[in-house]
């Protein structure tokens, strides 16, 4: 009997069965309309001879986030702020474009209800984009395109169906257009200088009274590069939707990073941007 005890207390194959990392079953794919919304994505590089500078479009900025997602991991204060920042302008413009696209349609059930029925043009050979991004702000980022897509097709179609003027409807895709393509180029910056081996290691810890000189040089260069982070954000009080910082605070913890000064004075006569 006790043999038979001692052999149901050993785990069986199924429990001790090493499962591999969940992956998509299928390529996940975006289908795009317009030339618009395609360039968006891909942006545009720059020519040999310098006559177009370069456009950064979605996919660039998917992959900049995902850098600076994995950065988040070493308890990087800049690289939350940035992904919040940055999550926080998506939801801005897709909730502007949902709101446009939602008014028109009830413009086009007003025209329908009054004997004119007429619908959002499509491609007659859209353009499906194979995905498969490594962070979920990829994804993010996709989802504005869509949106961005089915706005343009929508102005289109109320420039094509005399509901609108010509100068009107550029003028409208242009203006989306811009702010989507200022949001793409934004944290550019903040991955060149966060990745650069001297602010590579910051974390939180580079703020408390107990840090080193290389810290407090870590402090003073971000500091003057982007400004003082908000303290919600140093905290963790507000953290970003998706964040790879795995770090379960003490009461006395919190209480430090409630406290830091997140800035250092400047000792050096050098300004702090030079310091990198």
């Amino acid at each position: 009997m006790a043999g038979h005890d001692d052999a149901s207390q050993q785990p069986s194959a199924e429990t001790n069965a090493k499962l591999g990392q969940l992956a998509d079953a299928t390529p996940d794919t975006m289908t795009l309309h317009t030339q618009d919304a395609y360039r968006m994505f891909t942006g545009r590089p720059a020519d040999a001879d310098g006559h177009a500078s370069q456009i950064v479009g979605g996919r660039r900025f998917a992959a900049v986030l995902k850098s600076i997602w994995h950065l988040s991991a070493n308890d990087n204060p800049y690289a939350d702020w940035i992904l919040i920042r940055m999550y926080d302008d998506l939801v801005a413009v897709r909730s502007h474009l949902d709101q446009v696209i939602k008014s028109r349609k009830e413009s086009f059930e007003l025209l329908r209800r009054k004997g004119l029925a007429i619908s959002v043009m499509s491609s007659r050979n859209p353009k499906a984009v194979e995905l498969g991004f490594r962070s979920p702000y990829g994804y993010a980022a996709a989802e504005a395109i869509v949106e961005f897509d089915y706005y343009v097709r929508m102005i289109k179609t109320l420039v094509h169906k005399d509901r609108i003027s010509d100068t009107e409807g550029r003028a409208a895709i242009r203006a989306v257009g811009r702010q989507m393509r200022a949001l793409f180029l934004e944290p550019i910056r903040w991955e060149r200088h966060l990745l650069r081996d001297e602010l590579r290691q910051m974390s939180r810890s580079d703020f408390l009274p107990s840090a080193d000189e290389n810290a407090r040089l870590r402090v003073q260069v971000a500091v003057a590069l982007f400004g003082e982070v908000p303290r919600p954000v140093f905290t963790g009080a507000n953290a970003p939707r998706h964040t790879r910082r795995r770090v379960k605070l003490t009461d006395a913890e919190l209480r430090l990073l409630e406290q830091a000064s997140l800035s250092v004075e400047q000792e050096s006569p050098e300004p702090a941007t030079e310091l990198l």
